[in-house]
């Protein structure tokens, strides 16, 4: 695997105006982006349809036309990457009809013990709505889960991208755990579409 700096370098060339400083990167970074897909589709519901090729592209479209992003290195790009795939499936979510509040999909609490299980399915939306509400009274801590819940990062990993000493991403992870349980416990459950 190519080298994290060779990865940064393709990415400031890139943000310079290098357009074939894209074409270098994308084969580099292919195996990870489709590594971010298969873990956002098995938190997916079983049957869903969108698959994981088809994840990657839609990411990688909506990766191109980040003008305005100031790419620090290799984490923040994989973190940007995963913000675009989670939108990808929230879009895709709501073209699909699904409910408000999961449609027939089981609601799962975001549990003490990391890292959070990937067996289960998860209410995309409803976790989507509670990281909305989380970033606007912590932009740090909805950012943690991002970054440790999507991107797959390590402690140290995140405590370098946001700059601060590692204890405090490993408090501030704990406590935006909690919380994001509390609010998702507060919602009503979905209604299973299982007749259970």
């Amino acid at each position: 695997m190519d080298s994290p700096p060779e990865i940064t370098e393709l990415l400031l060339a890139w943000e310079q105006g290098d357009p074939s400083a894209w074409e270098r990167l994308m084969p580099l970074v292919e195996q990870e982006l489709r590594r971010l897909a298969k873990t956002y589709l098995r938190k997916e519901k079983q049957g869903h349809t969108l698959q994981t090729t088809a994840l990657v592209n839609e990411a990688y479209l909506r990766l191109v036309d980040q003008k305005r992003v100031h790419w620090q290195n290799r984490a923040h790009f994989f973190g940007i990457a995963a913000t675009c795939m989670r939108r990808v499936l929230l879009d895709y979510a709501k073209a699909q009809g699904r409910g408000k509040r999961g449609g027939g999909v089981a609601h799962i609490a975001l549990s003490e013990a990391p890292p959070i299980p990937v067996e289960e399915p998860v209410d995309l939306l409803a976790l989507d709505e509670a990281l909305r509400k989380l970033a606007k009274q912590d932009a740090r801590k909805s950012r943690i889960v991002e970054l440790r819940y999507f991107v797959g990062c390590t402690v140290e990993e995140v405590a370098e991208m946001l700059e601060v000493p590692k204890t405090t991403v490993e408090r501030e992870w704990r406590l935006a755990r909690a919380w994001l349980q509390r609010e998702l416990d507060a919602q009503p459950k979905a209604v299973r579409t299982d007749g259970s």
